[in-house]
C-alpha cells in the first residue's frame, strides 16, 4: 500500500517534514518514505491510500497503562471521599481487581484498545491485576490485542497484598506467559515480569521474582514505585531504606525495567535510577487526580535519566497526556520556561519508541525504511506555517486524539475517516455495559 498526498512527519533521529510526501508499506513494515510523485512514479501498480493532505506520522506508543481499569468510569464509591493514595487503592483499586472475572477481562481490555485505535495509539505497555482470575487472565488479554491489530507488551502485577495464594498464581502467570511469548516470537505481542508495588511486596517475594525471571532468561521488570509518601513511609518503617534504595538491593532496577511514577524520590535514588538505566514513567494526569504529587521531571531530564510517557489507565489519548504535561511542569515550578515543548516531545516520542523496541523486532515510532507500519492520519490543518522547527508546539497546542482519521498498525487500516473498520463497537460496547455492570455488583458486595 501506498500512501500518498500527505505532509510526512517522519521523527527518527534525523526528522524530516517532507510536503506532498508517501510511505510506502509492504507487509508489516515500511519500506520507502519519499516525494508523493517519485514514489506513486516507481510503484505505479500499488494500492493508494489517499492522505488529503492530512499529516502522516508513526502511531503513538504508551509506556505504562492498566487496561483493567477502564471499569472503575462512572463508578459509585460508597462512603466520603477518599482521603490519600492508599486509601484509594484500598477503596477502589483493589477491590476493583478482585470483581474481574474471565469476561471482565476481556472486555475492560478491548475498550481501552478501540479507545488507542481512535487516538492513534499503536503501541502499549499494559500492567494487569485480576486477582480473582490470574491463570490465563493474559491470554484473554492477549487475544483482545490480537482482536484489535495494535501491538502490546502485557503483564501481571506480583503482590503479597491478598495472600501467598495470589502470591503464587501471579507469579506462575508471568513466568507462563513469558514462555509462551518466547516461543512464539509474535510481532504484535511481548511480556515481562510484573510486579504490583515496592510496599505490597515482601523481600522474600522480590528475591523470588528475580530468581524466577533469572531462571527463564528474561530481565527486567515493570513495577510501581514512590508513587506517593506511603511507598516511601512503609519502606523505611520495615525495611529502614527508602522505596528506590531497597528495590536497587534486590535487583529489580535495571536496562530491562520499567518504573512507574518515581514521584517521592530524593536525589540520591534518582541517581540509582539513573545510573542502572532504569526507564522511569511518568503520568501526570494520574498523579493530579490521585493527588499524590508532581515529578520532578525537568531535574530527571537535565540529569539523563531514561523518562517515558505513559497513562496509568486514562484514556490512551496521548497527545492529551503531552499537553497536560507540558502545562503541570510550568505551574508546579512558577516557571514558563520548564520542560519546552520540544524537550517534552523528544522524551514522550523518542524515549518511548527506544524502550518498545526492546519488545518488538522492528523500530518503532518512525519513518523510514525497515520500521513498523504503525503509521496515524491526523486531520490538522493550522492557521499558521507548520515546520520541522515549530511542530512540537503545533502539537501541544493543536492537537488531540480527536484530529486522528486514520490509525494503521502492522500495515493494517484499523480505522479510516474515523471509522473502525474490523470491530464490532457498537456490539461489544453494549456488552461491557452489561458485563461492567456485573462487574460493580461483584465490587460492591465485597
Amino acid at each position: 500500500m501506498l500512501i500518498t498526498n500527505g505532509r510526512v512527519l517522519t521523527f527518527g533521529d534525523n526528522p524530516q517534514l517532507i510536503e506532498n510526501g508517501a510511505v510506502l508499506i509492504d507487509g508489516d513494515a515500511i519500506v520507502a518514505v519519499g516525494d508523493s510523485q517519485t514514489l506513486e512514479n516507481q510503484h505505479p501498480e500499488v494500492e493508494r491510500l489517499d492522505a488529503r493532505g492530512m499529516l502522516v506520522m508513526p502511531g503513538m506508543i504508551c509506556s505504562h497503562t492498566h487496561f483493567y481499569g477502564a471499569f472503575a468510569r462512572g463508578m459509585y464509591i460508597p462512603g466520603p471521599p477518599m482521603k490519600d493514595f492508599r486509601e484509594i487503592l484500598d477503596r477502589l483499586w483493589w477491590p476493583l481487581d478482585r470483581a474481574l472475572d474471565a469476561e471482565g477481562v476481556r472486555y475492560s481490555a478491548l475498550g481501552p484498545l478501540i479507545d488507542a485505535i481512535r487516538y492513534g495509539t499503536t503501541t502499549l505497555n499494559d500492567h494487569h491485576a485480576s486477582n480473582r482470575f490470574i491463570d490465563g487472565s493474559l491470554d484473554v488479554i492477549a487475544e483482545a490485542v490480537e482482536e484489535s491489530g495494535l501491538r502490546a507488551c502485557l503483564c501481571y502485577e506480583v503482590t503479597d497484598r491478598d495472600g501467598p495464594g495470589v502470591t503464587d498464581a501471579s507469579i506462575r502467570e508471568n513466568v507462563r506467559f513469558i514462555k509462551k511469548m518466547q516461543a512464539e516470537q509474535n510481532p504484535r505481542l511481548a511480556a515481562t515480569f510484573g510486579m504490583h508495588a515496592a510496599l505490597t511486596l515482601s523481600d522474600e517475594t522480590l528475591e523470588r521474582c528475580v530468581d524466577e525471571a533469572e531462571r527463564i532468561g528474561h530481565r527486567g521488570f515493570h513495577i510501581h514505585a514512590a508513587e506517593g509518601t506511603a511507598d516511601r513511609e512503609h519502606s523505611l518503617a520495615t525495611y529502614g531504606l527508602r522505596t528506590i534504595d531497597r528495590l536497587a538491593q534486590r535487583g529489580i532496577l535495571g536496562p530491562n525495567t520499567i518504573v512507574g511514577h518515581a514521584i517521592d524520590v530524593d536525589a540520591w535514588e534518582m541517581a540509582l535510577l539513573r545510573d542502572t538505566e532504569t526507564w522511569v514513567s511518568h503520568q501526570p494526569r494520574s498523579n493530579m487526580n490521585n493527588g499524590v504529587g508532581v515529578v520532578d521531571v525537568p531535574t530527571m531530564l537535565r540529569g539523563g535519566m531514561k523518562l517515558v510517557l505513559g497513562n496509568d489507565g486514562f484514556q490512551n489519548d496521548m497527545f492529551e497526556e503531552m499537553r497536560v504535561a507540558y502545562l503541570l511542569h510550568k505551574v508546579a515550578r512558577y516557571d514558563p520556561r520548564i520542560l519546552p515543548a520540544d524537550q517534552l516531545l523528544s522524551f514522550a516520542t523518542a524515549n518511548n519508541a527506544a524502550l518498545a523496541q526492546q519488545f518488538f523486532s522492528r523500530p518503532l515510532g518512525r519513518l523510514e525504511a525497515g520500521a513498523a507500519a504503525d503509521i496515524i492520519l491526523v486531520d490538522y490543518d493550522p492557521p499558521t506555517p507548520l515546520s520541522i522547527d515549530n511542530f512540537p508546539w503545533h502539537i501541544i497546542f493543536g492537537f488531540d486524539g480527536r484530529k486522528v482519521d486514520t490509525t494503521i498498525a502492522s500495515g493494517r487500516v484499523l480505522m479510516r475517516d474515523r471509522e473502525i473498520l474490523h470491530l464490532d463497537v457498537e456490539r461489544i460496547t453494549a456488552r461491557s455495559r452489561e458485563v461492567a455492570q456485573a462487574t460493580w455488583e461483584r465490587f460492591w458486595a465485597q
